[in-house]
């Protein structure tokens, strides 16, 4: 399926955004890759580019700030479903982030918010065990000197 819109669906706050000046700029059915700017103005970032991994459940990110310097790679743990329009791809962030430096150094973030939309009932169980598996499987990639790999996707492309 060739993928025209993109739609960024998220569980905390609820809400569902059409990514409208999102600019795909590659895909196949494995990866989709764009490049954005912020969709409300930020003080430590101002535009990026993101490499969807349509099979393994993460969306990598780098994020740069306004003077186009790396501020650092960000990766959500995601969901992909068909929207309703022909060509449209929902994406669902699934709470679990990670946060890699320009060092290597990595941070696991919003944990606390994947707990609470799981005590709410906002996520089912097997959305929460899909986000622990994909978290679990780029954290081993992380550990493993293997990030590069998912760094290739952006950086073969001068993004």
């Amino acid at each position: 399926m060739q993928i025209t819109k993109l739609y960024r669906k998220r569980i905390l706050p609820a809400e569902c955004i059409l990514l409208k000046d999102d600019i795909i700029v590659q895909q196949n059915e494995d990866i989709l890759i764009t490049k954005w700017n912020t969709l409300n103005p930020k003080t430590s970032f101002s535009h990026g580019c993101s490499c969807y991994l349509l099979k393994e459940g993460i969306k990598v990110s780098k994020m740069y700030r306004s003077d186009g310097t790396l501020l650092h790679w960000y990766c959500d743990i995601v969901s992909y479903s068909p929207g309703a329009e022909e060509g449209s791809l929902i994406v669902t962030d699934l709470l679990a982030d990670v946060i890699i430096d320009e060092d290597g150094a990595a941070k696991v973030v919003d944990l606390d918010e994947l707990a609470e939309a799981l005590e709410r009932s906002l996520i089912t169980k097997e959305q929460t065990a899909a986000c622990l598996r994909s978290l679990n499987h780029l954290l081993s990639m992380i550990y493993r000197d293997k990030f590069d790999r998912l760094q290739a996707n952006l950086d073969s492309l001068g993004l």
